[in-house]
């Protein structure tokens, strides 16, 4: 009986690991928005700033690919993508910034939420 139970036990939580790690993956459109947003940081010409220093479009976008390749887990919706992983440093806690060419300066989280809608407009 007490082999029965154990297997019972590593079945159970073998189908319950599986399922918490399929339910970590993006949706197809999920990682489609994902994709989307860092094109969008990557051509808006903006400056990106992250912990005091300032970098390219192209470099703040490297930088969101990098979060994704190593915290994908993380980024199971659109949203999480923002909130977890591409607004604020995991390092210092601080929040990462976008500077636009006239000037303005807005929180990442701010301005990638205000690119979501307009992604999602025109879908």
């Amino acid at each position: 009986m007490n082999r029965f139970k154990t297997l019972l036990a590593i079945v159970l939580l073998s189908l319950s690991l599986g399922n918490w790690l399929n339910a970590a993956k993006p949706s197809a459109a999920a990682a489609q928005e994902i994709q989307q947003l860092i094109e969008a940081v990557e051509q808006s010409g903006c400056t990106f700033e992250r912990n005091g220093k300032t970098y390219t479009a192209q470099e703040g976008a490297d930088h969101m690919r990098l979060k994704l390749k190593r915290g994908g887990k993380y980024a199971d919706t659109t949203e999480h993508f923002i909130t977890r992983l591409a607004s604020k440093s995991s390092w210092s806690g601080k929040p990462y910034h976008i500077i636009e060419p006239n000037g303005d300066q807005r929180t990442m989280q701010v301005w990638l939420e205000a690119q979501l809608v307009l992604i999602r407009k025109t879908q």
